[in-house]
């Protein structure tokens, strides 16, 4: 049975207090306590001095325990309303309790949560809910126990029916303070033990009732201080509730104290439920072999050795190279054999005030290994490489038609340079064939003949749509490549969205570069008409002259003058008109390559805004959670 409210509400003490309460009135005990706290602050030569703590010890002794107990925090300020029954368990009070409740992350585990919020934010629009639950889950649990000072330690005492958790629960408080029998189960609800005043706030949110708070007993061991001893109900009991009340807190507390017995120490459903999920936190975990004197002989040894060896393949035990492991050891709460060395195996985790610490970084990398398959995979490096862009571009220049139309482009200059430095006689006859009836070629044909297909593109699409489908695709696997599922399927549709409507883009980037460019006449074009003019000029005047000459008109000895003047024209304007496109030829090149590359510009540069510039920001978002991943698994 749990002892009434009223044995341990008020004065805290136990037995002594109790005996107290017995000899004065609450006021006279008020006062008294008091008294003694003025009178400590004046020995000192400082009003409201604590009163040190032999002072603490011997009033304990002397039978007056609430007398010689000031608050941990001293001061007057202690005094108004402060609630009765405070003690000080030796040495300065703790840095925590003059400070008030201070975050217990100060070493690696506080970038560690930091960095775990940010992959949680990040990824919450990549990945499911229940994916990152966990995670919020740990974070959550962080920021509650950050609240609370990390000088204090809850650990709790969990174990089977009839293990003897109960009775190892009273030698460690010092004090029957759970009740122990052989009715099963005999711990219904759980109770806690503190060795401090300060974790009311604790024990609110481990949903501790008040009734169910005790205080160890006399004399207190100052080397506990600070620790919140939890005697949980039976893991395995067949009341409804146990198990889940078990569940619960053994999610919240520090660090706890697993007890076993002779008989059921190698049960599969204890090691299986409890013990193998315990095996990443090795360094908070006790493991204790109880009611070995029971065992005769060296069957105790024996049993302890079997112990190890199934906490070896849980993974609970210390590794050979020297990794953190659960302390196992052996004793017997009923006859305090072990007890003492398990207390001051608690004392000294106590006193490191690391365990809350220790705990939520196991926390940390528990969630870490299970989200680990959505932020690493083991395909080698992703990411897009320089020739997965390239080829691209390339594709979609093809799409788009950009070689072929720089190719018909030279031909088109080509032409354009035959005719403006061609012969007068060979434009006529070449305006005959090609020109319509009546409409002679004007001087900016050349420009309209720059790109094939030009006036034709704002009208109707050009762009081959299967060649860019397939140019997508291929650029979405290339950048998918290595990633893991979630940010594989991201990238793949940041992709299919920048690609819908990619063709019509192309196609209007290369309807805005055939009207925006035309091609510079070049002047020695004109040069060369004009000689060409002239020649023809030229000619005209030597068959005139040997025309007359022939009819007598002109008479002379002259004539082969005029002669001279036919032949020499006529073999000039071809000549110069040969060399003309010889010369055009290295132009008509540049001007092709020319046209080419700004149609391949204007198709890259569509595929970079819609479909790279995505694809590329989802991967700089995945290069982001996964270093952040990176510090949250404490750089693994």
């Amino acid at each position: 049975m749990v002892p009434a409210p009223e044995d341990h509400d008020g004065n805290e003490g136990g037995g002594g207090d109790r005996a107290a309460a017995g000899r004065h009135t609450w006021d006279d005990g008020l006062i008294a306590r008091r008294a003694h706290r003025w009178a400590g602050g004046r020995a000192a030569g400082r009003p409201g001095r604590p009163a040190r703590a032999v002072d603490a010890v011997d009033a304990v002794g002397a039978g007056r325990p609430e007398e010689a107990a000031p608050g941990l925090s001293g001061g007057p300020a202690d005094f108004p309303g402060e609630r009765a029954g405070r003690r000080a368990f030796g040495g300065p009070p703790y840095a925590v309790y003059e400070a008030g409740a201070r975050s217990f992350a100060t070493g690696t585990l506080r970038p560690r949560l930091e960095a775990l919020r940010q992959l949680v934010g990040l990824s919450r629009s990549r990945l499911e809910g229940r994916t990152l639950a966990g995670a919020a889950r740990v974070l959550d649990e962080a920021d509650a126990r950050a609240r609370h000072p990390y000088g204090h330690t809850v650990v709790a005492v969990a174990g089977a029916t009839g293990s003897g958790k109960s009775t190892l629960f009273n030698a460690l408080a010092g004090a029957p303070l759970s009740e122990a029998g052989i009715r099963r189960p005999t711990t219904a609800t759980p109770l806690a033990c503190a060795w401090t005043d300060h974790a009311d706030g604790l024990l609110d949110r481990l949903g501790i009732p008040a009734v169910d708070r005790r205080n160890p007993g006399y004399p207190y061991d100052p080397a506990l201080r600070g620790l919140v001893l939890l005697d949980l109900p039976d893991h395995d009991s067949a009341a409804p509730g146990h198990r889940e009340r078990v569940d619960r807190l053994l999610g919240l507390v520090d660090a706890v104290v697993w007890v076993v017995d002779p008989e059921k120490y190698a049960d599969a459903v204890l090691h299986e439920r409890y013990l193998r999920p315990l095996a990443g936190y090795a360094e908070v975990t006790f493991v204790v072999l109880n009611q070995v004197d029971r065992l005769p002989g060296e069957a105790a040894d024996q049993v302890l050795d079997d112990l190890r060896r199934l906490l070896d393949e849980d993974g609970l035990a210390l590794g050979e190279h020297g990794e953190p492991g659960a302390a196992v050891l052996a004793l017997s709460a009923l006859t305090g054999e072990g007890v003492g060395e398990l207390r001051e195996m608690l004392g000294r985790l106590t006193t490191e005030c690391g365990a809350a610490e220790r705990r939520l970084s196991a926390d940390v990398d528990g969630t870490m290994t299970r989200l680990r398959p959505q932020y690493v995979a083991d395909a080698g490096p992703v990411g897009l490489t320089g020739r997965a862009r390239a080829e691209f571009e390339d594709r979609l220049a093809e799409a788009a038609g950009a070689a072929a139309a720089g190719r018909a482009a030279e031909r088109a200059w080509l032409r354009d340079a035959e005719w403006a430095c061609g012969t007068p006689w060979g434009r006529l006859r070449g305006r005959a064939g090609r020109a319509p009836a009546g409409g002679p070629r004007d001087s900016g044909a050349a420009e309209r003949t720059e790109i094939p297909g030009a006036r034709a593109v704002a009208a109707e699409a050009v762009t081959a749509r299967p060649a860019v489908e397939e140019a997508v695709r291929t650029l979405a696997d290339e950048a998918a490549t290595g990633l893991p599922g979630p940010w594989a399927q991201a990238v793949r549709e940041a992709a299919g969205w920048g690609g819908t409507g990619l063709a019509e883009g192309i196609d209007e980037a290369v309807a805005a570069v055939a009207a925006d460019r035309r091609p510079v006449r070049p002047v020695w074009w004109s040069m060369v008409a004009v000689v060409q003019m002239t020649v023809l000029v030229v000619q005209v005047v030597g068959v005139l002259w040997l025309l007359g000459a022939v009819a007598g008109v002109f008479g002379g000895p002259r004539w082969w003058m005029a002669a001279l003047l036919v032949a020499g024209g006529a073999a000039v304007g071809p000549a110069l008109a040969w060399g003309s496109r010889v010369a055009a030829r290295g132009p008509a090149r540049r001007h092709g390559q020319s046209v080419e590359d700004r149609l391949r510009e204007a198709a890259a540069g569509c595929g970079r805004r819609r479909v790279l510039a995505p694809v590329e920001a989802e991967l700089a978002r995945y290069g982001e959670v996964r270093a952040q991943y990176v510090v949250a698994a404490g750089g693994a």
